[in-house]
Parts: C-alpha cells; sequence; structure tokens
C-alpha cells in the first residue's frame, strides 16, 4: 500500500519539530532516527505500515526538516522533549491513550527514557540495532569513535571542515557500510549527505554527549528489569558495531522482551529488510 503521510504540526517550545503521519487504525506507531541520518531512513518501510497502524514519524530538533537553533543542547537528555512533544501531539490526533515507540541507533537512549518515564502509556516498545548503556560489546562505528573520541574529535573536525572532499568521502564509507543492498546504498547515502550537512552542530553535539550519557544510564539498569511492557528487539546481525552480543544483552535486560535477529540485515534493519520489520511490529 502507497503511504500517503498528512503533515502533524509539533512545537517544542519556539522550536518546530519536523513531523508526519499516516492514518491507520489500532495503536499509533511512532518512528524514530538516529544519526547521522533522519526520518528518510524509514522511507523502505513505511509502505510496508500503512493502513496496518497509524504512523507517525519525525526528525528530532536539529535534523533533517525540523527546526536547528544555534546553541541548543543537542543531547540526548534533551532529545526526550522532542519524544515528549510528538507523542502529545500523535495522541492527540488519533485520540490514543498509548503508543508503540520504535527506536533506531541513537533514538534508543531518548525513547528508553521516555518510557521509563511513561510506562502507562507505552503499547509498546521496539529496539533497531539500537544502545541505551555501557556493555563490553557495544562497538563504536569508526566515524563515531574518530567524532566522539575527547582530543581526536576536535582534529578530525578541524580536517573535515578544510576538507568537505574528505568528509563526503569517510559520511559515504561509513553509512555505505549499514546498507546491504548495493542499489538501495546508491540511492539512498547521498541524499542524507546532503540532508546531514546542516545537521552537523547537532551530530557533533551528540557525539560530544555519547561517552557520557552510555555510562551514566547503567544506574537505570534496576528500572528497565521492572518495565512490564513489550519489548521487541530487532536487530540486523550483519550489524558489527550494534551486534548480535549487543542484542541479547538488551533483550536479557526486559522482563517481557522478544528478540529478533535478522540474518540478511545490517545497522539499518529497516532499510534492509522493510517488510520483515513492518510485520514484526504490526503484529505486537
Amino acid at each position: 500500500m502507497e503511504a500517503t503521510s498528512q503533515a502533524l504540526p509539533v512545537w517544542r517550545g519556539p522550536y518546530r519539530l519536523h513531523a508526519e503521519v499516516v492514518p491507520g487504525t489500532g495503536v499509533p506507531v511512532v518512528l524514530m532516527h538516529g544519526f547521522p541520518d533522519n526520518t528518510h531512513l524509514y522511507d523502505r518501510l513505511l509502505p510496508y505500515l500503512a493502513g496496518r497502524r497509524p504512523v507517525a514519524r519525525f526528525d528530532f530538533l536539529g535534523w533533517g526538516r525540523s527546526d536547528k537553533p544555534a546553541g541548543y543542547p543537542y543531547t540526548a537528555g534533551s532529545q526526550v522533549g522532542d519524544v515528549t512533544a510528538v507523542a502529545d501531539a500523535v495522541a492527540e490526533r488519533f485520540g490514543a491513550g498509548q503508543l508503540m515507540l520504535v527506536a533506531h541507533d541513537a533514538s534508543g537512549p531518548p525513547a528508553i527514557d521516555w518510557a521509563l518515564a511513561h510506562p502507562g502509556r507505552v503499547a509498546a516498545l521496539v529496539l533497531l540495532n539500537t544502545y541505551y548503556h555501557w556493555t563490553p560489546s557495544l562497538r563504536r562505528p569508526p566515524a563515531i569513535a574518530l567524532y566522539s573520541t575527547p582530543g581526536l574529535r576536535a582534529v578530525a573536525r578541524a580536517v573535515v571542515r578544510r576538507r568537505p572532499d574528505l568528509d563526503r568521502r569517510l559520511y559515504a564509507w561509513q553509512v555505505g557500510m549499514f546498507i546491504q543492498d548495493p542499489q538501495q546504498r546508491a540511492q539512498l547515502v547521498p541524499p542524507l549527505y546532503e540532508q546531514f550537512l546542516p545537521a552537523r552542530p547537532a551530530f557533533w553535539r551528540l557525539n560530544d554527549d555519547l561517552l557520557g550519557a552510555v555510562f551514566a544510564r547503567r544506574r537505570r539498569i534496576p528500572q528497565l528489569r521492572r518495565f512490564d511492557r513489550p519489548v521487541q528487539v530487532i536487530f540486523g546481525a550483519r550489524d558489527r558495531s550494534l551486534n548480535p552480543r549487543v542484542a541479547r544483552n538488551l533483550a536479557a535486560l526486559f522482563p517481557r522482551s522478544e528478540l529478533h535477529l535478522l540474518d540478511d540485515a545490517g545497522h539499518f534493519v529497516q532499510v534492509d529488510q522493510p517488510q520483515h520489520v513492518a510485520d514484526l511490529i504490526a503484529a505486537e
């Protein structure tokens, strides 16, 4: 089914969040992107969900078509407020008491934080190749390690400012690794890079926050063990960074979790196996 999106007005104080919805029946699904991407990461998934569930997707502040205020604290903690703004707007649009949150990559921490704070509003939580706290099996992708390691990140950022050609090649190499199909890689990576350039301040600030965020969230593990809502952990098994061991460790923390490892998918599991992922989401 073709997915026909409708604009959803969402404001975070004075700032506008780009959000769009596709009508459907049942519990609404909210799709969240990570970095360095945006809502277009779900372009292949959306048609398989259309009509089966109401679906919303949005760009976090600083990303995609959302506002990009200068000097804004782009952190995982501040993104929880973005989730709240979108969740409230989606609930009002569809008259929904509960939502299904779908988090990928760097949206894992804000999505899980929001779910822990509002368990009564969560019908289910779906985690796609994401993370929450530090574990020995967690591996940062090379470009993320380059931009998030103190000391090294300042040098790396100075270099790419002076060498946009190198910046483009690094992005294409890193993000290209996340997509298994060469044709999909060729179609998706170039526009994602162009959309990434205005989002660079948010990207660098989230990288500054990354190590502290994953270490600080270890103290919330007892809350995860008490989270009594359904959780689906759906990972592309070919992801070397957010790998199957990360998936198993994450699933083991929740009392009502199901683990799905998709053998023919990598980090962008919703790009590599959109129908399979949509079927798992719609079946919840």
